[in-house]
């Protein structure tokens, strides 16, 4: 497996869907997955020019993030369970996956410092899946505004698997429009700037439909392991 190799053509596919939608890849931030996979393998990827890493589960990102040597931004990206929140504020940066009033007052009140984060979309109104329904973002975002320790970035989302890369178009669209209409009705002082969507199966037509930040592991790192927090 080479890691550099990997980011090296991951990078280069990014470089081409942003071209293709008439913007600078620049503009795209490629977040490494690095679920199951070890804190030597987190090193690997960092000396080989990702600035930032993703984690899903905190248990897994809290045993791991101390073995960690190189320096990159931390990114939550899976489900955050609020009795987990003080141990998330130790290791991540970004949290990708607010999605509830409840939520957001827990990350506010525990916070020493200010949290960037996203609020999560479930555009496939799945209910398996956390993350707001489409039709209550709008909502969400006005309550969550008013804590002084969160400042929202923007949307982020997980799309229902599918074969169908018009159906899949479409949803990258739905929540590139619910963040132009919280733009458009200023919900924030400042304008919401980024759309976290894409995996490695999709990132280039997320990319295609405006996102700014995809969550690649499998391509880079490999197929997962089993995470064996004492390796």
């Amino acid at each position: 497996m080479d890691i550099g190799e990997n980011i090296r053509v991951i990078l280069e596919r990014i470089t081409r869907a942003a071209q293709r939608s008439g913007r600078s890849a620049d503009n795209v931030k490629l977040i490494a997955v690095s679920k199951t996979h070890p804190a030597e393998t987190v090193d690997e990827a960092i000396r080989n020019g990702i600035n930032d890493i993703g984690e899903n589960r905190i248990q897994e990102a809290a045993a791991k993030f101390d073995d960690v040597r190189e320096r990159a931004v931390w990114h939550m990206i899976g489900h955050l369970q609020r009795n987990k929140v003080k141990t998330a504020l130790k290791i991540f940066d970004t949290i990708h996956s607010v999605d509830s009033v409840s939520l957001a007052a827990e990350i506010d009140k525990r916070a020493s410092r200010t949290i960037d984060f996203l609020v999560e979309v479930n555009i496939g109104e799945e209910k398996a899946k956390s993350g707001v329904m489409p039709d209550e973002t709008l909502g969400l975002l006005k309550e969550v505004r008013t804590f002084a320790k969160l400042k929202c970035l923007g949307l982020m989302t997980i799309p229902p698997l599918t074969d169908d890369i018009e159906r899949l178009r479409s949803y990258f669209r739905a929540v590139r429009d619910i963040l132009k209409e919280a733009n458009r009705t200023n919900i924030f002082d400042n304008p919401l700037t980024e759309l976290s969507m894409g995996m490695t199966n999709d990132f280039e037509t997320a990319i295609e439909e405006g996102s700014t930040m995809v969550r690649v592991g499998r391509a880079i790192f490999g197929e997962r392991i089993p995470y064996d927090p004492h390796h």
